[in-house]
């Protein structure tokens, strides 16, 4: 059995790898998958959430994880989100790998978003725009600079200034050209890309200001409370998402199916459509595209099937 802490993860699925794998894992069949969440049986709203998914005449593959929101400001700080991803042989049930989960849940979730951009991005874009500033903010500006290269510029902007320098610090010492940004109103009107990466319940990327051929990227939104952009951006753009199943629990687009803001037959194509070309992606340079980062078991099984080929 094959065994991977954070770094191995990291070194063992470099963005350009890992968009690929995923692009040609949907163009097979959606695993058979399930979600159980169990809640904090003392309060305080912490969960474990256990994601298993099986790959019909492919392998099995386990996400044990726990959401403990306060981990950000312990002594040393931890990931919110932590765990173990497993993986065993479809046939024999044998164990193959266990990898570090937040660092699997780190190359999932950019990944995810990485092949929605290769495939709805401009292939010009220049200016990529990162909301947020957690521990996710720098994998998503890797992953999104790796599907499209043409990406020059990255900018950084958090509600904590601070948090969103020390990002950009963080990538300047890597030679991307960074910078924190105070006003997010005039950084969504010059970004080319833009992804959401917050626990925002507010309107954070106001859909007016979006120009022409913007690429919108939302993924921080996970449950019908939170909100990152606004029914206006819903309204101009072609919505994508990775699959339909779930989508109408998200926020954002749950709330705009709900509402009759958006329709679900507006919804452009998901990521096994497009895959399979049953779907078109952008069809003009004018075009606002958003993708809707919904996320699922299925992934964490194509995650760690391209760990366990890659090693």
């Amino acid at each position: 059995m094959k065994v991977f802490d954070a770094a191995a993860v990291h070194a063992a699925l470099p963005w350009p790898y890992l968009i690929k794998a995923f692009s040609q894992a949907h163009r097979g069949a959606m695993p058979v998958s399930d979600v159980v969440v169990q809640n904090d049986p003392a309060g305080g709203g912490n969960q474990f959430i256990t994601l298993p998914g099986w790959v019909p005449g492919g392998p099995v593959a386990v996400k044990m994880v726990g959401v403990f929101q306060g981990n950000e400001q312990l002594t040393p700080p931890q990931p919110n989100v932590q765990g173990l991803v497993a993986m065993f042989d479809g046939a024999t049930g044998a164990p193959l790998l266990v990898a570090d989960g937040a660092a699997m849940t780190a190359r999932k979730t950019a990944g995810d978003s990485a092949l929605a951009a290769s495939l709805l991005a401009r292939n010009d874009a220049e200016v990529l725009l990162v909301v947020g500033a957690g521990a996710l903010a720098p994998h998503f500006a890797a992953a999104h600079m790796a599907a499209r290269p043409s990406l020059k510029r990255v900018l950084i902007w958090n509600r904590t200034a601070l948090k969103a320098e020390a990002v950009a610090d963080g990538l300047r010492s890597e030679n991307v050209d960074a910078k924190a940004v105070a006003d997010i109103d005039t950084a969504v009107a010059q970004a080319d890309v833009i992804t959401c990466v917050t626990m925002s319940d507010r309107t954070l990327v106001r859909g007016a200001l979006l120009k022409p051929g913007t690429h919108l990227d939302l993924v921080g939104a996970y449950m019908t409370s939170l909100r990152e952009t606004d029914d206006e951006a819903l309204a101009r753009a072609r919505i994508f998402v990775d699959t339909r199943r779930g989508m109408e629990s998200t926020g954002d687009l749950g709330p705009a199916l709900a509402s009759g803001v958006v329709s679900g037959d507006a919804i452009a194509g998901d990521h096994f459509e497009l895959a399979q070309a049953k779907a078109k992606g952008r069809q003009s340079a004018d075009e606002i595209t958003i993708f809707k980062n919904v996320g699922g078991a299925h992934l964490d099984v194509f995650t760690a099937i391209a760990l366990n080929n890659a090693a």
